[in-house]
């Protein structure tokens, strides 16, 4: 087990290399709007959320990601604190629902998460990248498919990152780094919400 975790955690940072260095978005932008199912089959429009709370739109790789796993679980473990604060945690991932309740089974996530059936949303987000052709086969050699997880052959995966938008739907703060490693703190995004 802790070979395969080295192993996948080797992947994932040679998948680093593919990505975009910045993010195409800003903060005090209009962000884009977005609508899909979460896992409960739910229609999620952010537009409707936006009306009543602030919005902390959080992408996430898949739940073969450790790194992934834990910054999800310290999200959930402040759920509470980001309610109160006026907000609503979405996360969202290109993995099929059946790997978003793995995700969830993992992470004891108690909050909405989207299938990014088609990479709409990453897109218009700007986090989108497209898996290098030989990643591909030493992700699949170490047992994360991603045609199979995300129920498409695009390859396409999110940078890691981290969205606040204000009730006027703008970007408040933004959290984008390809180190797959660093990623934004429970603290860091309720300092935004103020």
């Amino acid at each position: 087990m802790k070979r395969l975790l080295f192993l996948i955690l080797v992947l994932i940072s040679l998948s680093s290399h593919a990505q975009k260095t910045k993010c195409s978005l800003k903060i005090g932008q209009k962000a884009p709007r977005f609508v899909a199912l979460d896992q409960n089959g739910v229609k999620i429009k952010s537009t409707a959320i936006l009306k009543e709370k602030q919005l902390i739109v959080v992408f996430y790789r898949g739940q073969w990601c450790p790194f992934c796993n834990r910054h999800l679980s310290e999200l959930q473990d402040h759920l509470e604190d980001f309610k109160k604060a006026g907000a609503q945690l979405i996360a969202i991932t290109p993995e099929k629902t059946e790997n978003i309740d793995k995700t969830i089974e993992k992470t004891k996530a108690d909050f909405p998460i989207l299938w990014d059936k088609d990479n709409l949303i990453m897109k218009t987000f700007g986090v989108d990248f497209i898996l290098a052709k030989d990643l591909q086969e030493r992700y699949k050699q170490y047992g994360v498919d991603l045609n199979k997880a995300n129920g498409n052959p695009s390859q396409t995966l999110p940078v890691p990152a981290t969205f606040v938008i204000g009730k006027n739907g703008k970007i408040k703060f933004i959290q984008y780094d390809p180190n797959y490693k660093n990623r934004s703190t429970a603290q860091e995004i309720l300092n935004h919400l103020k």
